[in-house]
């Protein structure tokens, strides 16, 4: 294993180094959240396709195919299908808002109000996230080093968190764009044939496979279904997401690089499958369907080879933690705590007061947003050493985001007739029935988002009909800014 650690250590040290490198390219607040919005579609779709493809989606994926077969694809399938669905009816208008976070966008499009209590949701989902993908990572320091769960932790988060708060975007798409190329090279080209050449290819495999392993629905119609509305529909309006289509140049760039991103997840998927069902055929009984991915990679994969695999699970797992992590401090410095302080300047009469060069601000931002990650890295170690596993924590941020947020957001970009009491409503009803429902029916069950989307849905057609539009102000500054035109800051058109 010692030239397995060489490899895996050259690629975490590459990654330190890109990260540095990249500090240089963040010298405003559009370079250290999105990049300075010049991505051009090789790079976008580099690192869309990393920050999507997490732990989840590596380790899960071929535990999945290892326990129902070519159906396992189907969890990152929705991923891929929410993707591609972002690219092509979204991602264009949503690049051309020329925005930070999703709730700037319900800002523009209903209110301030809206984009509060959007922002707090928003913020334990993206919080949560970096704890999962911590935990994910951490497993894999801890299993080939021997070392206690919490060094495990600080080694790789402290990595992590470096690298994002040195450059912000910039160093997170560089290195996202390395964690790509390992990826597909460790897990499609590598670890894909040679699982199956060890299992002696599809025919051997498919006579050695349980009934029922072939089938695209073995899974469980339900379990497709309920993939489909936690992770398709959490693509469309996820901050980690966005964040990444704000860093394209144009929205061309969004929406083919988006789709191209989309297309390789849904190549992932079935990959992730045929690993595990090629682990299933070479060793059946194993004790945990969680170390399909483990086994096949170290019983199955020369030294170096191995390394090289090894590296690209953890590349997967750090894309999306540090892809949260910006998300979650953009989240919380320009949507919760801006807004706090803003509203303090106004109470005290001091909001118009100088503030200085436009460097200085920019400075200013930057400093604040670094801070926001160091701090939130710092605290979703601390939760990921507390808690260990947070699947059903990461289950309720899903059920919450998607259930509260999802029909205002969708409904905003494509009804006008919606309104804030409208959206308001919606966030409501579709968060306190998905937390009944979870409550009642079990934090990991189908029904809390299946009623928390209709009762969502529901109030924000009847809410919006049954009050008065949008003031045509906010309607015309909105469709002037999805038109690429500029607008008012999001403040000034508060309909509260």
């Amino acid at each position: 294993m010692t030239v397995d650690y060489l490899v895996m250590a050259a690629y975490l040290l590459g990654i330190i180094g890109v990260g540095w490198w990249g500090k240089k390219r963040a010298a405003s607040k559009s370079d250290f959240l999105v990049a300075g919005r010049r991505l051009g579609p090789l790079m976008y779709t580099g690192t869309m396709a990393a920050v999507v493809l997490g732990g989840a989606s590596t380790i899960g994926g071929v535990r999945l195919g290892y326990t129902y077969g070519i159906s396992g694809a189907a969890m990152v399938f929705a991923i891929g299908l929410g993707l591609l669905a972002l690219s092509v009816f979204f991602s264009a208008r949503i690049a051309r808002l020329k925005v930070y976070t999703v709730a700037e966008m319900l800002s523009l499009r209903y209110g301030d109000t809206a984009a509060v209590i959007s922002g707090v949701v928003m913020w334990i989902y993206t919080l949560m996230l970096v704890v999962t993908s911590t935990i994910a990572y951490a497993s894999v320091f801890d299993v080939l080093f021997d070392v206690p769960s919490w060094v495990a932790v600080l080694v790789g988060g402290t990595i992590v968190v470096g690298y994002s708060a040195l450059g912000g975007m910039w160093s997170i798409t560089l290195t996202d764009m390395v964690q790509f190329v390992v990826k597909s090279l460790g897990v499609l080209v590598l670890l894909l044939p040679i699982a199956v050449v060890k299992a002696g290819g599809f025919a051997a495999m498919a006579d050695k496979l349980p009934d029922g392993y072939l089938s695209p629905t073995s899974i469980g119609g339900q379990t497709i279904l309920t993939f489909v509305l936690i992770y398709t529909f959490g693509m469309l309006i996820g901050q980690d997401i966005w964040q990444r289509v704000f860093t394209a140049r144009s929205d061309r760039v969004a929406a083919w690089g988006g789709t191209v991103a989309g297309v390789y997840c849904l190549v992932y998927a079935v990959a992730g499958a045929v690993i595990g069902m090629a682990t299933k055929a070479l060793y059946p009984s194993l004790a945990a369907a969680d170390q399909a991915f483990a086994t096949i990679v170290q019983q199955a994969l020369p030294t170096g080879v191995r390394g090289l695999v090894l590296a690209a699970a953890l590349s997967a797992m750090m894309s999306t933690a540090s892809g949260a992590l910006i998300a979650s401090a953009t989240v919380a410095n320009n949507d919760i705590w801006s807004r706090l302080s803003r509203r303090t300047r106004t109470a005290t009469g001091t909001a118009n007061s100088p503030t200085g060069s436009a460097d200085a601000e920019d400075g200013d931002e930057i400093r604040a947003n670094r801070l926001a990650i160091v701090v939130l890295g710092a605290a979703s170690m601390a939760i990921a050493c507390a808690l260990g596993d947070v699947i059903e924590a990461l289950t309720v941020a899903y059920n919450l985001l998607v259930g509260g947020l999802l029909v205002p957001i969708l409904g905003g970009l494509v009804w006008r007739r919606g309104n804030l009491q409208g959206a308001m409503a919606s966030m409501i009803a579709g968060g306190t029935t998905v937390v009944a429902f979870m409550v009642t029916d079990g934090l990991l069950a189908n029904e809390p988002i299946y009623y928390g989307l209709f009762a969502g849905l529901v109030a924000y057609v009847a809410v919006s009909l049954l009050t008065k539009p949008t003031e045509q102000a906010v309607v015309e500054a909105w469709h002037r800014r999805l038109a690429g035109e500029p607008a008012p800051a999001a403040e000034e058109l508060s309909t509260v």
